[in-house]
């Protein structure tokens, strides 16, 4: 079971660009992965506070005020994200759920404190179809008490969240065709929103994530494109690179692939510890009532 690892996005913290890490796959047998990240998210804002701090020193007394808000950038770290998480879920959570929410989690941090991120209602769609197949198949009401601890720990808004997500999917499913996703500031509703995305990408003024092309994605799915070209076309209108695009989304098909293998492995192990604990326990009955034969035929 894998998960998608975003590319190391605290650059540019307390006005830096650090070097980003390529993308790649994190094996949820390795236990040191949430922890390298950790340490990553550690010194990319050690770093940027020792920056911030050393330009100001070199500022005239004109720009002292720039200089003072970038020092005073002081987000929090991946371990005090995951301390907020475990305090609001206190419960424990199945390990083949668990290691991959820990990955996700650390990946969103970086994204979440990066300075240049700037959350837009396509993240959050690609965010939650994201979220919600990892975590499909826990049972009763803890799935939705794990996204809201998950969303407070990034000190963000789980019903706007859902709500944006929501209100994504009802548009797109409304539209016939997937030239009416074509941003423009005269269209519809999406139109209008993925239209300033697009100029912000157009000023370089935009984080792309893979949630985005996750997002991206999913608008397609709701309005019934088929055409790969559809994709290529949306993403080029957007001013985002389409090699990125199918890169992410082909990790996110193989990950989806590997995770529901493993729960279908997961869930083959359990009826069959099922299976033997039922066997084990006709076995013990079988004894008992050999044992009580004896007895009875005495009395």
């Amino acid at each position: 079971m894998v998960l998608l690892c975003e590319r190391t996005l605290a650059g540019r913290s307390a006005s830096t660009t650090t070097p980003r890490s390529g993308s790649k796959l994190i094996h949820s047998h390795c236990p040191g992965s949430v922890r390298a990240f950790s340490g990553l998210a550690s010194v990319v804002s050690r770093r940027g506070e020792q920056l911030s701090l050393s330009r100001c020193r070199h500022q005239r007394s004109a720009t002292n005020v720039g200089c003072v808000r970038a020092a005073a950038w002081n987000p929090p770290t991946v371990s005090d994200t995951k301390q907020a998480f475990y305090e609001n879920f206190k419960k424990p959570i199945p390990a083949i759920y668990n290691t991959v929410l820990q990955e996700l989690l650390v990946q969103q941090h970086l994204l979440r404190w990066n300075h240049t991120y700037q959350y837009d209602e396509v993240f959050a769609l690609g965010f939650v179809s994201v979220f919600d197949q990892i975590i499909e198949g826990i049972p009763g009401t803890a799935a939705a008490d794990i996204f809201q601890a998950y969303m407070a720990a990034l000190q963000e808004d789980p019903e706007k969240y859902r709500s944006d997500a929501k209100k994504m999917e009802e548009l797109a499913s409304k539209l016939s065709d997937s030239s009416e996703l074509a941003p423009s500031s005269e269209g519809n509703e999406v139109q209008k929103l993925l239209g300033g995305i697009a100029d912000r990408a157009k000023e370089e003024k935009f984080l792309y994530t893979k949630f985005f092309a996750i997002g991206l994605f999913r608008l397609l799915e709701l309005t019934g494109a088929k055409d790969p070209k559809a994709l290529e076309n949306l993403v080029n209108s957007m001013n985002v690179k389409t090699e990125s695009v199918n890169r992410d989304l082909t990790s996110y098909k193989g990950i989806l692939s590997k995770l529901s293998a493993a729960k279908e492995l997961m869930a083959e192990l359990m009826a069959r510890e099922k299976r033997k604990q039922g066997e084990r326990e006709a076995e013990k009955a079988a004894a008992k009532s050999k044992e009580a034969e004896p007895a009875e035929a005495n009395a």
